[in-house]
């Protein structure tokens, strides 16, 4: 019972912070005209590191949104996009720059947060060139993971299509293929990394959260499709806040937020500790532009996108509406 009284003070919080400002007044919001679009959904796609999105429905409510939904997607909410299924998503950017590179009609609105990936290994991995000859489990080939990892090896000189063998695996089952020793390597984020840790699976290998270069650039990114953007830009702008203020509310209210996560059907432990250890506070402190360049160029020499990254930023991104909030959302 005191969970859950808590968690209602905590949205009653977010509504009261939708209205007010969380970071202080912004007299400009009252002349704000209303959104074009009472309606927006979202993707609910695994994961715990995009728990800004879930924290964020309260204050989408405060921002004028009367009917917020999330859209159950799986892992390929990419696709989702195509098919108009969803309006907005928090997700990896590597994959939205191969869906840009396709002319996919999707915009990259801005940053979120810094490094949820992790790469776990055995004995034989110590380092990324280590994966060189050795199996790796991913969820699927084009899946985020298997971009994630092309773009690691790319780095370091290692070809994705001739220097690894890929297996797929349901990531559920990422725990247990790793200990049996099926594979020498997976990659995950939250919650595969603290259930790894906990059941003292292989090692680190990588934290992309710590570990540079990936720590320099964000790993999740907030896309649209252009039609709602380009016909709701109030709405928009609406919509970025309320993911903004949230991902700064994760970091500040880490065990509340953990809540409502734990509400969407993940462990309340495993939660908690993703609140504490993604760099959710730092999402002003990095350019969302970085993160497209350096990914799209490494895409780029692991064969995956025929596009330069002058491209892609000019095709399918739109960074106004974020530069407007990092100004606004002062602490």
């Amino acid at each position: 019972m005191q969970t859950t009284q808590s968690r209602r003070r905590f949205l009653a919080t977010l509504s009261s912070v939708g209205a007010a400002g969380l970071f202080g007044t912004r007299p400009s919001f009252a002349q704000e005209a209303p959104p074009e679009t009472t309606t927006v959904r979202l993707g609910r796609i695994p994961g715990i590191c995009i728990a800004p999105q879930y924290v964020a429905e309260e204050l989408l409510k405060g921002e004028g949104f009367a009917d917020v939904q999330y859209v159950d997607v799986g892992l390929d909410i990419y696709s989702a996009f195509v098919a108009g299924k969803v309006d907005f998503s928090i997700a990896f950017v590597a994959p939205f720059i191969t869906q840009i590179d396709m002319n996919v009609p999707i915009v990259l609105l801005g940053g979120v947060h810094v490094g949820c990936y992790e790469l776990f290994g055995r004995e034989r991995v110590q380092a990324i060139r280590d994966l060189k000859g050795k199996t790796v489990a991913i969820p699927a080939l084009n899946s985020p993971h298997h971009m994630f990892l092309a773009s690691m090896l790319a780095h370091v000189g290692l070809n994705a299509n001739k220097d690894i063998r890929f297996v797929t695996h349901p990531v559920s089952e990422s725990a247990q293929v790793l200990a049996e020793g099926t594979v020498d390597a997976l990659i995950g984020f939250p919650p595969v990394p603290q259930e790894l840790r906990e059941k003292k699976i292989g090692h680190v290998v990588v934290n992309s959260g710590l570990d540079r270069p990936w720590s320099q650039y964000f790993c999740c990114v907030i896309g649209g499709t252009q039609e709602f953007v380009s016909k709701n830009p109030v709405a928009t702008k609406r919509v970025l806040r309320a993911i903004l203020k949230a991902t700064h509310l994760c970091s500040t209210e880490p065990e509340r937020a953990a809540r409502i996560v734990a509400d969407r059907g993940y462990r309340y432990d495993y939660s908690l500790q993703t609140m504490k250890e993604i760099r959710y506070a730092l999402w002003r402190e990095y350019d969302p532009e970085d993160a497209v360049r350096y990914y799209a160029l490494r895409l780029r020499e692991a064969g995956m996108i025929k596009s330069g990254p002058n491209r892609i930023i000019a095709q399918g991104t739109d960074w106004r509406f974020f530069n407007e909030l990092r100004r606004e959302l002062k602490a």
